[in-house]
């Protein structure tokens, strides 16, 4: 019996960074994700294919972490996760593909995880709940990849939904979606130049938010308002680092009620300073990214624009009317094309359900 398991890719909104500081985030599933489809076999192997980076075999008992082709590893970790859940898995042949760009922020390693779990539950005959399935994923990231990941990218990917923005409290494990006004459009900006999360600044960034909080006397970030962190005295590098954190948590919280009132400028200024504090708080954004967004933000029927997610690299997301949006996505490829030299691919991006 063949089998098949789609999950999207996702679009951070706000929130940058704080799901691993027990905070609250603002994201969405987008139109582009990956699909893993197989069946059984039954000599040993598992073996895995993928339309763009190729193939790759092994066995069971041979599973660890694998320096080349990295791409492996996001597979071999569910299937670890779900071995070490008491779910039994046999040998089996996968395939992956999907229209999905990875190493851009838009999440291609959690959809490959997602995508991952339920092929294979479905393939097996088992079941988890949704959101241990993004629990399970995220421990891939943790133990197999080695990137300390949040769990927004999992949930997002997972709790989608057409038109309909997720909110997720990582402290509390709340999962809301929140309806998009149809008004609103969003455009991904691809920078160009890849990201990789283990190799990068991001489990720095987590040390050095971790510590401020222990400075702070705090269990987290999210327990101290912008008000009470000013007060405070913190080293430089702590206390901005704390900034960007409490800010963003506090731009979360204003932005459900921005959306409940149809107010695109208003959630497009949440965004611009979103970025600002990225770029000048948490040092998370380039070159690349920084354009995009100055571009982005001077072209008609903007409101708003920053980088989305991890950062160091990757995308941006810039919010638009609707009407307004495939000119804003012509417009913003073909300038930043003149300024860099660099072709990237810019679009528009539909909100759509999570995974299947």
């Amino acid at each position: 019996m063949r089998v098949a398991a789609y999950a999207p890719g996702r679009v951070e909104l706000l929130g940058n960074h704080t799901d691993y500081n027990q905070g609250v985030v603002l994201a969405a599933a987008i139109d582009r994700g990956l699909k893993v489809s197989g069946e059984r076999r039954t000599d040993g192997l598992v073996a895995l294919r993928s339309s763009s980076f190729g193939e790759f075999t092994i066995r069971q008992e041979n599973f660890r972490p694998q320096t080349e082709p990295r791409w492996v590893n996001y597979i071999l970790g569910v299937v670890q996760e779900l071995i070490d859940a008491n779910i039994s898995i046999d040998d089996f042949s996968a395939e992956i593909d999907g229209n999905l760009p990875s190493g851009c922020g838009l999440s291609s390693s959690a959809a490959l995880e997602v995508a991952t779990a339920l092929f294979l539950l479905k393939l097996f005959g088992a079941h988890l709940p949704p959101l241990e399935v993004a629990k399970l994923c995220q421990r891939s990231d943790h133990r197999f990849v080695g990137v300390q990941s949040g769990l927004l990218d999992q949930v997002t990917s997972i709790f989608g939904r057409a038109h309909h923005a997720v909110y997720f409290d990582a402290r509390t494990e709340e999962v809301r979606t929140i309806p998009f006004p149809p008004e609103l459009a969003l455009v991904i900006g691809e920078s160009g130049t890849k990201r990789e999360l283990a190799g990068s600044l991001y489990n720095q960034r987590l040390e050095e938010t971790r510590a401020a909080a222990a400075a702070l006397g705090l269990v987290a970030l999210r327990d101290i308002t912008p008000g009470e962190l000013a007060k405070r005295d913190l080293p430089s590098l702590l206390y901005r680092r704390a900034a960007h954190i409490v800010g963003e948590n506090d731009r979360v919280q204003r932005a459900l009620g921005l959306l409940a009132q149809n107010d695109g400028r208003g959630f497009g200024a949440l965004l611009n300073e979103s970025h600002e504090s990225s770029r000048q708080n948490f040092e998370n954004s380039s070159a690349e990214l920084d354009l995009l967004v100055e571009v982005a933000r001077s072209l008609p029927g903007v409101y708003g624009a920053r980088l989305t997610g991890g950062g160091f690299g990757g995308a941006t997301v810039t919010l638009c009317e609707s009407s307004a949006a495939a000119r804003v996505a012509e417009d913003l490829a073909q300038i930043y094309l003149q300024r860099t030299g660099i072709e990237s691919r810019i679009f528009v991006c539909r909100i759509a359900d999570g995974a299947r």
